[in-house]
């Protein structure tokens, strides 16, 4: 991959001045920091506060911290996903299986996210299991097979019982698997880039809007468990990414040059997400240690410590581990509404991402290889055993926006990070003493940072238009209303087929897919004129940008000259040189 050409970072970590957008070079490192501009500098004032913007590259070691900032943020919702299944597929909690699942998804994740931010969309996006499959599995656990409690565990041998839940494992590992081929083929054969020629501001608004809004109960669910540790680690993430973010902190360095010298480093407004999650860990650990907190509290720091003790010190997790995957029509035809929902929610966080990242908005070519990588990480996970698929996690783009360090490199360091945790058994369970309220104060400025720029695409649309208005309001709050109500009343979805009755079950519970669909089918039928659309300023945006940016940030990293030397690759959905199956509208 290209090192940024505008630029070279120097030791001493000082991320570069930005003036109308454009990175220009510090002239003298030792000079104090400038104080913020006044005013806003013209261009987008998103991209303008950036520190590192999607093609820079920060010093290696900056990308470490920034790397397992990122880590950090993801390991929270993570680990959930196979807390919520051991029981489901008859494992203990203090099962050493339950150490193994949780390094296996980590050690997955990382492998999909180096390729996904290498290869796929380009983008600096974590990728990770998912909710959306959550629904089907537990589906095909409690009609498959029989209810843990029922199965006489305490009378087998540790290798019956073992046996019991890596049945269960090998059938979801099929189902996710086979499933996943159909995100494969939708995303490299291009089709996923035909519905992108109806996208407009007013389908992406309330899809992106409605993945932060509907992730509220999740974020809201992990802070009540204790709200004075969730509110001071939403109070510490403010305080550095707001409050404090133009203040540099003066760092020792040396050169062979000038000797020891001191640095400005905008250390609050890089790592403020580390920073909080730390500081509000450490501080859970004393209390715990204190007796502060009474046993079982779920802001202790040793509810886990089980887990760290049976983990191995190093385990390389590998494809069928737990044996040859099953495969059920059934199966297959529930987990593909988890496909569907995932394939939804990402295309979604591809524009988000864009914005915050400084990047222009992602062409078809690389919405098609994002798609079908995810498709081919869900076939990953399922050959690994993660029990879950793999979908891009919308925290993490929230983060940068907290942050302001929108590098592709720096996810591939996390990337990297995630694998070698996946490794070290004992170092992944260490993060997972972090407490979960401490997760849910991260996760509700997460969360609410993706509604907002969600609502940033209206800056397009004429909101004078009661046209508009009725297009958005009628999607915001359907996408809320019906999911909410198919949760309440499990069941309620009777075509006479189950694998129809679960595939709209988990369809209509997704807001991004309801409110995202309502936003796509009103505003591309209700009358009204491109103007008041936002269409002309949106093409002008998404089509009339710098060409050059665009292929600088969503081209291969290698292998461009023959891609452009080869004529019949501008017909290859994957290639950068793609012209698209339909006219430009």
């Amino acid at each position: 991959m290209a090192e940024n050409p505008t630029f070279e970072m120097e030791e001493g970590a000082v991320p570069p001045a930005k003036e109308n957008g454009a990175i220009q070079p510090q002239l003298d490192a030792e000079a104090p920091p400038l104080p913020p501009p006044a005013e806003e500098p013209a261009g987008d004032a998103l991209t303008s506060e950036l520190l590192y913007t999607v093609d820079d590259v920060p010093p290696w070691y900056m990308c470490i911290f920034l790397g397992l900032q990122h880590y950090l943020t993801m390991v929270g919702a993570t680990i959930t996903i196979p807390f919520i299944l051991t029981p489901l597929m008859c494992i203990d909690d203090n099962d050493p299986a339950r150490g193994k699942l949780v390094s296996t998804i980590i050690f997955v994740s990382g492998i999909v996210t180096l390729l996904q931010s290498t290869v796929g969309v380009r983008l600096p996006i974590i990728q990770g299991g998912t909710f959306s499959f959550l629904v089907p599995t537990i589906a095909i656990l409690t009609t498959t097979f029989e209810a843990c409690h029922e199965i006489p565990l305490a009378n087998m041998t540790s290798g019956e019982r073992e046996e019991v839940w890596q049945e269960r494992m090998r059938e979801i590992q099929g189902a996710i698997a086979v499933s996943a081929v159909f995100q494969v083929l939708v995303g490299f054969t291009g089709i996923i880039g035909l519905l992108l020629t109806w996208i407009t501001p007013l389908a992406i608004a309330p899809t992106v809007a409605l993945v932060g809004l509907s992730l509220f109960e999740v974020a809201a669910d992990k802070a009540s468990l204790h709200w004075g540790i969730s509110f001071m680690t939403m109070a510490l993430l403010i305080l550095f990414s707001q409050y404090l973010r133009n203040v540099a902190v003066p760092l020792l360095s040396y050169s062979k040059e000038k000797g020891v010298s001191t640095t400005p480093v905008y250390i609050f407004k890089l790592f403020p997400v580390l920073l909080a999650i730390l500081i509000s860990w450490g501080f859970c650990g004393i209390l715990t240690a204190s007796g502060v907190f009474p046993e079982g509290n779920k802001a202790r720091t040793d509810l886990t410590t089980d887990l760290l003790s049976n983990s191995p010190w190093v385990r390389v997790p590998y494809p069928g581990q737990w044996g040859l995957p099953t495969v059920s029509v059934a199966g297959v035809f529930g987990m593909l509404a988890g496909v569907l929902a995932s394939m939804i929610e990402s295309v979604g966080d591809y524009y988000a991402c864009a914005r915050l990242a400084g990047a222009p908005p992602p062409p078809t070519h690389a919405v098609n290889r994002g798609i079908g990588i995810e498709g081919l990480g869900c076939i990953l996970a399922g050959l690994w055993g993660t029990g879950n698929g793999t979908t891009s996690y919308s925290e993490n783009i929230g983060a940068i926006g907290v942050t302001k360090v929108g590098s592709r490199r720096v996810v591939q360091y996390g990337a990297l990070i995630m694998i070698l945790v996946g490794v070290l058994g004992k170092f992944c369970a260490l993060f997972v003493t972090i407490p979960e309220p401490v997760v849910g104060g991260v996760f509700c400025v997460m969360f609410a940072m993706i509604s907002a720029v969600g609502l940033s695409s209206l800056q397009f649309v004429d909101l004078n238009s009661s046209r508009n208005l009725f297009v958005l309001g009628f999607s915001l709050f359907i996408g809320l209303a019906l999911p909410k109500w198919i949760e309440s009343n499990p069941g309620v979805i009777k075509t006479g087929d189950a694998i129809a009755d679960q595939l709209l079950t988990v369809l209509l519970q997704t807001s991004m897919f309801v409110g995202g669909f309502l936003g796509f089918l009103l505003d591309n039928t209700v009358p009204g004129t491109a103007k008041e659309r936002g269409l002309l300023q949106w093409r002008a945006t998404k089509e009339g940008g710098d060409s050059d940016a665009v292929a600088h940030t969503y081209d291969f990293p290698f292998g461009m000259g023959v891609v452009r030397k080869t004529k019949w690759m501008k017909y290859i959905p994957l290639s950068p040189t793609f012209t698209g199956f339909l006219r430009k509208r």
